[in-house]
């Protein structure tokens, strides 16, 4: 369902390890209405809801809110460190349009 490269696998790492939790907690994704393209990106560490789909990545766990799953369906998680600075970013097939931001998408009508 969801791609997680090993860049992005090593920064949830680094910052699991930074902000230990007790309990079962991951990274949480999910899709709102909003952001300059029509639909948002978002990001949080967090307990799974009751009805999250669990995406293993190696030895972690993400969640995805199961209303925004088929929003999700074949996206990479990825985790850029560049010149301009660094980051999450969600490469995603569904998108029709993406804001510059990358935080924002218009989904395909299919989605």
């Amino acid at each position: 369902m969801i791609t997680v490269t090993a860049s992005a696998v090593k920064q949830l790492r680094q910052m699991q390890a930074e902000h230990p939790a007790t309990g079962e907690v991951g990274l949480r994704l999910s899709v709102e209405n909003g952001g300059c393209a029509g639909m948002q990106y978002g990001m949080a560490f967090g307990e799974p809801g009751a009805e999250d789909v669990r995406i293993p990545a190696d030895d972690l766990t993400l969640f995805v809110e199961s209303g925004s799953a088929q929003f999700l369906a074949g996206c990479t998680l990825d985790y850029e460190d560049g010149l301009t600075g660094s980051g999450f970013r969600i490469h995603n097939p569904n998108a029709v349009r993406s804001c510059g931001c990358g935080t924002s998408f218009e989904p395909a009508r299919s989605a």
